[in-house]
């Protein structure tokens, strides 16, 4: 039962749901973990992964159930580089247009910061507030987003790239 133990000390996967997206914020897996990680997954339908710290974890029994792992590196207790984060928001265009029931898992080591940041942005971009987003991370990942990672969300303006139009994304914005 040495499983447990480290669900004690992590929080549980948190599901974030906002305008019919959903994202799975959780902590990192390896490879003892691998199989309770993906049938969490697969109970969240999610078809991919975002890594954000280094891996810890053979992504083969990954992809053989269907679920692909992309990394999007960025340095512990910081914020995304704006390639990550144009990555991520073409990532979500893409999953939630092929399937809009579906759900995007991210984590990095523990699920509190880089990955939460992630999904603050994509709340962000929704509509939210970065307030109500960091609230609403926070209501199910207690502890999530440093001091550093809440001011680069707080000068953060979106730019509309997760708008919907007739039911649709926007690929492009005129200005």
């Amino acid at each position: 039962m040495n499983n447990s133990r480290a669900k004690d000390i992590r929080p549980a996967p948190a599901e974030i749901e906002f305008k019919n997206m959903k994202f799975l914020i959780t902590d990192r897996p390896n490879d003892q973990t691998i199989h309770s990680f993906i049938q969490e997954l697969k109970n969240h339908k999610v078809k991919e992964v975002v890594r954000v710290c280094e891996p810890t974890y053979e992504t083969g029994e990954l992809k053989s159930e269907g679920i692909n792992v992309i990394d999007l590196l960025f340095e512990d207790g910081t914020y995304p580089p704006n390639e990550v984060i144009d990555d991520w928001f073409e990532l979500i265009k893409t999953r939630f247009q092929k399937s809009p029931d579906g759900c995007i898992a991210v984590h990095c080591v523990a699920g509190l910061g880089r990955a939460p940041v992630l999904v603050a942005l994509a709340l962000i971009e929704l509509g939210l507030k970065y307030e109500d987003a960091v609230a609403l991370i926070r209501e199910k990942r207690r502890g999530a987003i440093n001091a550093k990672q809440l001011a680069y969300l707080e000068k953060y303006r979106p730019k509309s790239r997760l708008k919907f139009k007739n039911g649709q994304k926007n690929s492009c914005n005129l200005q």
